[in-house]
């Protein structure tokens, strides 16, 4: 199977090396008559006693914001340092009445807020409003942080995306606090490009995510992967998961099929669309399926007065229990997010992704791309979307228990299921090395 180009084994750069040893290589999968080319893998020589025997009371910030996929990476980075250090203080730094200022302190961190720059989504320099606004708002933003890295005296900033970032970060710069950013896809967007000249070292997922920036950053990234919450991975018992979405009723149906749609954090009007235009004959048709359906929070109202209840069918806005929805999960149909396609690799999950085409420098066209070559994930463009192909490949999926198996193991095999505590360990490392 030919590489994508944008993946090439032969890439002219090496990453840093000043704190430990590091080889990439590419790892290969092959079932039957075919092998595809999986994600860059590290190869690392750490001395992980040393590490852990240097480490306390870490002071570490971390910022992110914006979507599920920034948010998630954050936590999922802070939930191993806590792990490494019991005894350390992380401060995340956000919006208010954002994502993050919901879902970080629910996880057990704290959490400052600092004024609103823009949201997710907003081009700030393609309206005049915004556009004549924004250079007010960062710096307010900016000095709020400032402040609060002055208070706070963190040994590291690090940086995991959306426009409550930049601030952070610049501050550190002007603070002389040590940064580091992780960036989750493919291509970088501005905010990083622009912090990527200041920081100490960038966490990139792939090495075209590197290919992508300058010479003088690329120097500076390290190539680990997207990190992936450890709660995704601790919650293993399927039968308990279905439970808890169809109660014992889901137990009793005989070799029962779960379908996990995924609308994104904020909705995906063409999936639920599709779903909504055939989900009703699938159940009538195949009394062994399952649907666990997250609309996504602006979508929810309009779904729920569309969609007529059913057992076999749970229907959300968020889940916030994420791991039990993937623990339930025979198939996930979603978006073509860089979290998300890390998720289904590490969860060894057969997928049917449908990229947005709205996403920024194309970066999810080129992650379900990279999913359908190395995992055999199914693809269905926005365009070829609806009702029937979306059907279709369903039932191709779960009519095919070979296929199944074949998607579950190469989607392994492709996974950096330890990328949070690669990311921490090299985070700690620099500590350390700043101490010294």
């Amino acid at each position: 199977m030919a590489i994508p180009s944008y993946l090439s084994p032969n890439l002219p750069f090496h990453p840093s090396t000043k704190l430990f040893p590091s080889r990439l290589t590419f790892s290969s999968s092959s079932s039957s008559s075919s092998s595809s080319v999986c994600c860059l893998s590290v190869d690392r020589q750490i001395n992980h006693s040393s590490v852990s025997n240097e480490i306390s009371g870490l002071r570490v910030v971390i910022s992110a914001g914006g979507t599920a996929g920034h948010v998630s990476s954050a936590l999922a980075i802070g939930d191993e340092l806590k792990s490494a250090d019991p005894q350390s203080q992380i401060l995340f730094i956000g919006f208010p009445n954002s994502m993050e200022s919901t879902t970080v302190p629910s996880a057990g961190f704290d959490f400052s807020a600092i004024s609103t720059v823009g949201s997710s989504s907003s081009r700030p320099f393609l309206c005049f409003t915004s556009f004549l606004k924004f250079p007010l708002r960062l710096i307010q933003s900016t000095f709020e942080s400032y402040k609060i890295l002055r208070e706070f005296k963190p040994q590291i900033v690090v940086g995991t995306g959306g426009h409550a970032s930049f601030p952070v970060c610049f501050a550190a710069v002007i603070s002389r606090t040590k940064f580091v950013i992780q960036e989750q896809d493919s291509i970088p967007g501005t905010t990083y490009w622009v912090l990527s000249f200041f920081a100490d070292t960038i966490f990139a997922p792939f090495n075209c995510t590197v290919t992508n920036l300058p010479k003088r950053v690329a120097a500076k990234c390290v190539v680990y992967g997207n990190p992936i919450r450890q709660a995704l991975r601790r919650y293993s018992s399927k039968g308990a998961a279905r439970v808890s979405f169809f109660g014992q009723w889901a137990g009793a149906v005989s070799d029962a099929k779960v379908v996990l749609l995924l609308g994104g954090s904020l909705g995906a009007n063409a999936i639920n669309i599709a779903l909504l235009n055939c989900y009703s004959q699938l159940l009538s048709e195949h009394e062994n399926w399952f649907f666990v359906w997250q609309t996504g929070v602006e979508a929810f109202d309009e779904m729920d007065s569309l969609v007529r209840s059913h057992p076999r069918l749970f229907l959300s806005p968020f889940l916030r229990s994420i791991g039990v929805a993937y623990a339930a999960a025979d198939l996930v149909i979603s978006r073509a997010g860089a979290m998300t396609c890390s998720e289904i690799m590490a969860l060894g999950k057969p997928s049917i992704l449908i990229p947005s085409p709205h996403s920024d420098e194309g970066d999810q066209i080129r992650h379900a791309s990279l999913m359908a070559d190395s995992v055999g994930s199914k693809l269905i463009t926005e365009e070829e979307l609806d009702s029937i192909t979306l059907r279709a490949a369903m039932e191709d999926i779960l009519g095919n228990e070979e296929l199944m198996t074949e998607m579950s193991e190469r989607a392994f095999k492709c996974a950096k299921p330890d990328a949070a505590s690669d990311v921490a360990k090299h985070i700690i490392s620099i500590i350390n090395s700043k101490d010294k």
